[in-house]
Formats: C-alpha cells, sequence, structure tokens
C-alpha cells in the first residue's frame, strides 16, 4: 500500500459543472413554482441546464479520469458486489464513483436531459410555450407537457436519494463526499491516477454547446 496523498479526483471543470447544475435546479424548481413572470427566468435556466448536460456528456468521454463514464459505469456483476457490502463500514472505498453511485450519475443525467428537452416543446395553455412548441403538434406538444411535468417527480425522488447517499456515506461510513467536490482532491491510501484535465478544453467544449442551445432555441 502506497503511503496516504491528496489525489486529485474531480477536475475544475466537474466541479464548476455539478455547482452551476446545483444552483439552476433550484432556480428552475423555485421559478416554476413561483410562476407569471418568474417563467421567464424557468425558462432560461432550462436553456443553461441543456447546455451543462451537453457539456458533461462530452466530458463524460475526454474529461479528467474520473469525471469520465468508463471509469464509473460499471456491469450488474460489481454493483450486486458493492451491494453486499455497502453496509460494512470497513468496505471497500472508491475513489471516485463507486458501483452504485456510477449508475445513480447516468440515471440523474438522463433525467435532467429529458426534463430540459421536453420543456423545449412544452406548453402550459396560458402564457408560456417552449421555443420548439409550435414545431409540433398541439398533441405532441401537450404529451411532452406531461411527460415534463410528470419528470419533475422523478427529478426530485433522484435528488432526494442523492441527498440521503451523501448523508448516509458522512455519518456511517464517515466518507465525506462533498469535499472532494468542492476542493477536487481526496486523501488517499492506494495507487490511482489522478483526474488532472484541461479547463481551456472545457471551456471550448461550453463554447460550443452554449451555441448549439442557442441555435436550437433561437
Amino acid at each position: 500500500m502506497s503511503p496516504p496523498r491528496k489525489v486529485l479526483v474531480w477536475d475544475i471543470p466537474t466541479r464548476v459543472f455539478h455547482w452551476l447544475l446545483v444552483i439552476l435546479v433550484i432556480t428552475s424548481f423555485v421559478s416554476v413554482k413561483i410562476g407569471g413572470n418568474a417563467m421567464a427566468l424557468h425558462m432560461w435556466s432550462g436553456y443553461a441546464v441543456l447546455a451543462l448536460l451537453l457539456f458533461r456528456i462530452v466530458w463524460g468521454f475526454i474529461g479528467g479520469w474520473h469525471a469520465r463514464f468508463a471509469s464509473f459505469i460499471s456491469g450488474p456483476g460489481a454493483i450486486i458486489s458493492y451491494l453486499g457490502q455497502m453496509l460494512n463500514k470497513n468496505g471497500k472505498k472508491h475513489l471516485g464513483h463507486n458501483p452504485l453511485g456510477g449508475w445513480s450519475v447516468i440515471l440523474m443525467l438522463l433525467a435532467l436531459l429529458v426534463q430540459a428537452t421536453t420543456g423545449l416543446f412544452a406548453n402550459d395553455e396560458i402564457a408560456t410555450t417552449g421555443p420548439l412548441a409550435d414545431r409540433v403538434a398541439e398533441s405532441t406538444s401537450l404529451l411532452l407537457t406531461r411527460i415534463h411535468r410528470i419528470n419533475e417527480w422523478v427529478l426530485i425522488a433522484l435528488v432526494v436519494t442523492h441527498i440521503a447517499a451523501i448523508l448516509f456515506y458522512y455519518f456511517y461510513k464517515k466518507d465525506n463526499l462533498v469535499h472532494p467536490m468542492i476542493w477536487g482532491r481526496k486523501t488517499w491510501h492506494e495507487d490511482a491516477r489522478d483526474g488532472h484535465a484541461s479547463s481551456i478544453k472545457a471551456a471550448v467544449i461550453v463554447a460550443i454547446a452554449a451555441a448549439a442551445v442557442y441555435l436550437i432555441v433561437k
């Protein structure tokens, strides 16, 4: 076993993505509950979420190692093995996402992608319509609006589960998952590769994603 050292788990772009997404999801939820003039903020927040998701999909292939899908998407065997020892306080530690957490990330990204894309076609039949609502039949727009509303509850369930998992790891497993997502590094006793990634490359991808969303909206 190697001596303990600080390993970079989450690169800067991944951390910025994570916390911006948190802010935007909260903004989207609060603004839609307020309604009225706040719906303009809700829509802009949704566009920003979509741009972030496009970035994260690309970053999942070329970002820092621990941010790549290949590093945390596991097969059924790994998930079953992890579940079997999850309640063991001295069980195997994971530098990045554990097998179950990795799939929870995928589910969260997919649910957010569904929410952001259906919102483009949504129509509340009062005063707010998505920028692409007139590109589809009214019945299709209303169906996508219904999916948008139902999926909100899916997102709430995923967020609650995510927070519960963080509390479980903090209080039961004595593993602070939030600290590395803020500062990037984690003390590790085994050989591991750092999750370094180019912030310039990330900025270029964000710019392209933002431009793509702008073109879709306009």
